[in-house]
């Protein structure tokens, strides 16, 4: 077993350099690990709230925040 780095651009993993003992067309198992730090870092709050807790946060933000006309800003 090794551990090559590799980058994912257009829904294909590309390693960076050769990998030692393995020949063209010779199927491999992969298990993928973003590196630390390489994950933006709002990222590790996606998918923690419920759709329906999100709706109804907007719906209190909505209700609860002044409406701005973004007229009033003008000269």
């Amino acid at each position: 077993m090794q551990t090559i780095h590799a980058i994912y651009r257009n829904g294909l993993l590309n390693p960076i350099g050769s990998i030692e003992g393995i020949m063209d067309d010779t199927e491999v198992e992969i298990t993928i690990s973003p590196l630390k730090g390489a994950v933006h870092p709002l990222l590790r709050f996606a998918g923690i709230m419920s759709a329906e807790d999100a709706d109804s946060m907007l719906k209190v933000v909505e209700d609860e925040f002044e409406k701005v006309n973004p007229n009033d800003w003008k000269d």
